[in-house]
């Protein structure tokens, strides 16, 4: 590495991984160190990581921000690099990592995120550029403590790199939409604990204007079919995410 870069952690948190996280870690070698928080794997993660020589810690679910913060609490370097198992980083990130860390121009780093859906990456649309704040100083900017779509909070200054997070989870539909299923219910969660609710309006809206901001406005038709499918995923999750809530209110409101 270059004397003067910045001394880097990788932090990644997996359960049950073995599958994917093999091009994650070999990506990460360039870093200092690579740390794994594992949360139970039986599928053989634990051994694959060791091999890769990443320090291996266990610690139970505490759900996504809280984990991925413990995993950069845990990192021996203050530069840390979150990765997901099914992320890569393309050498053009490499190397912008590698200048950025020479002489960093601010505490916090964010990078396009380029996401592989139905065989293909998607360059347009909800699935690109996807900017991802990974790379940041932890003295100045930790992850929230959100239980899903959590994201690294900071007063710093956000800088933007070149070169593509690759992401490529290798999941079959169906596993995809289970997913989905479960992060629209946590997000319904969210939302009312924040004092949210659900209107007819933004049941019958909040697809719709989802629909023409990624489809149409940021061209996600140009990435064919599996750009459609996608963005008719993003769709029903933003109606089934306020029904969830509705169906909650209704529920408290029954209750009382």
């Amino acid at each position: 590495m270059p004397a003067t870069r910045q001394p880097l952690s990788v932090a990644i948190i997996t359960l049950n991984a073995a599958s994917q996280l093999e091009d994650c870690l070999k990506s990460a070698r360039f870093a200092d160190e690579i740390i794994v928080v594992d949360s139970g794997s039986t599928d053989g993660t634990v051994a694959l990581a060791e091999r890769y020589g990443a320090r291996v810690i266990q610690q139970d679910w505490l759900g996504f921000g809280p984990q991925k913060q413990f995993a950069v609490d845990a990192a021996s370097h203050d530069w840390v690099l979150c990765l997901d198992a099914d992320e890569r980083v393309s050498p053009a990130l490499q190397t912008s990592i590698e200048i950025a860390l020479q002489q960093p121009s601010t505490a916090a780093f964010r990078f396009p995120r380029c996401n592989r859906f139905l065989g293909r990456y998607l360059k347009h649309g909800e699935g690109y550029p996807d900017w991802s704040l990974r790379l940041f100083d932890r003295r100045q900017a930790r992850w929230s403590d959100d239980a899903v779509h959590e994201k690294v909070e900071t007063r710093a200054t956000i800088g933007q790199l070149s070169g593509d997070l690759l992401h490529d989870s290798a999941e079959s539909l169906a596993s995809y939409l289970t997913k989905q299923n479960r992060y629209t219910t946590l997000a319904a969660d969210m939302a009312l604990a924040a004092g949210k609710r659900a209107s007819f309006g933004r049941i019958a809206f909040s697809p719709l204007v989802r629909f023409i901001k990624f489809y149409l406005i940021r061209q996600g038709f140009r990435d064919g079919l599996p750009g459609l499918i996608h963005i008719a995923i993003g769709c029903f999750n933003s109606f089934m995410k306020y029904s969830k809530m509705l169906e909650r209110q209704k529920s408290d409101a029954t209750l009382r």
